[in-house]
């Protein structure tokens, strides 16, 4: 197969021997991947030692030519999409084998690069509401604030919320486009990064009674802590980079949780399958007109060109939605 690597130092194109799918492995073609903020941070830890390129990417969508011996929920023909496993080879190149626990229906409605755009973030929006955060549709009418809601995560995470529970939703963006972004994917209203304590006083908000933060958790861990409901639930994202002072956190009874969406993948836990049926509710949604694409930007070809380019424009850190590349 054709594949596109990393080799410490720029993105090459080199050609790789791929394996027959056994056990519950799928062989998938790759019409469209997209590029996310965890794409970069894995490449900014590979060293020139390499014996070759190391091929990154989440993302995918695309179509099962062969299976594997034990594989029952994907025949070949079907049209898929999913974000792969972070201890194998990832989605930059013609074909990926892919645990098929992990993997979805595509969405009949959407393109490829459409579809492409939602796998990691979906999944990880969905673990965060409802696995990680435990929210369920007897929480309805409660307050979740979303600390960085315009990029992937958070454009999936409001329409969620919205849809399956009906909480109220308090954004945070700080550009004008961020904000009407926000508001398009349904937030109730949207603030900035920036006072939070004071900003939900100027709006007379209420304290949230739930926070899924998707920036650094080194610049809200105190002012979380400040604002959340008593009994109220947090969940982190992103790596922390210094030790925080957990008993802020007693007086009110919060609880503090992560959300990593490779967990299941990494450990192969009993459930694993959970995130082949996310993905399909997801796609059923999509389907049904639920919720809404989220992508913003689409390069093609699937090159080495593309690819650096991508990674150049996420890692700005100022993307809205997602940044697809499809062939």
């Amino acid at each position: 197969m054709q594949a596109i690597g990393y080799n410490g130092s720029e993105f090459v194109g080199f050609e790789k021997e791929i394996s027959s799918p056994t056990g519950r492995e799928l062989l998938v073609e790759i019409k469209a991947i997209s590029i996310n903020p965890i794409d970069f941070k894995v490449k900014n830890t590979i060293g020139t030692d390499k014996e070759e390129p190391v091929v990154l990417g989440f993302d995918a969508c695309g179509v099962v030519v062969d299976i594997g011996d034990n594989v029952s929920l994907f025949k070949p023909g079907d049209e898929v999409f999913y974000s792969g496993d972070l201890t194998r080879d990832g989605s930059n190149a013609t074909h990926q084998l892919v645990d098929e626990r992990i993997v979805g229906m595509k969405p009949v409605s959407m393109t490829y690069s459409e579809s492409a755009a939602l796998p990691l973030t979906g999944v990880t929006a969905w673990e965060s509401l409802f696995h990680r955060l435990n929210i369920s549709p007897q929480d309805k009418g409660k307050t979740v604030l979303l600390i960085g809601a315009a990029g992937g995560v958070g454009s999936i995470a409001i329409q969620l919320a919205k849809k399956i529970v009906g909480l109220k939703i308090i954004a945070t963006a700080s550009r004008l486009q961020s904000k009407e972004w926000c508001m398009k994917m349904g937030a109730d209203i949207v603030i900035n990064h920036d006072n939070l304590a004071d900003q939900l006083n100027d709006h007379k908000l209420k304290s949230p009674d739930y926070i899924l933060c998707m920036g650094n958790p080194d610049n809200y861990f105190e002012v979380m802590a400040d604002i959340i409901a008593p009994q109220g639930s947090i969940c982190l994202l992103a790596n922390a980079s210094r030790q925080y002072d957990i008993n802020i956190l007693k007086s009110k009874s919060i609880t503090l949780v992560w959300e990593m969406m490779a967990t299941r993948a990494i450990f192969q836990t009993a459930d694993m399958v959970k995130q082949h049926e996310i993905l399909n509710k997801i796609s059923s949604m999509a389907d049904e007109g639920e919720i809404i694409g989220t992508a913003t930007r689409t390069l093609s070809p699937i090159n080495v060109e593309n690819i650096t380019q991508a990674h150049s424009m996420i890692e700005k850190g100022d993307m809205i939605g997602k940044l697809v590349i499809s062939n």
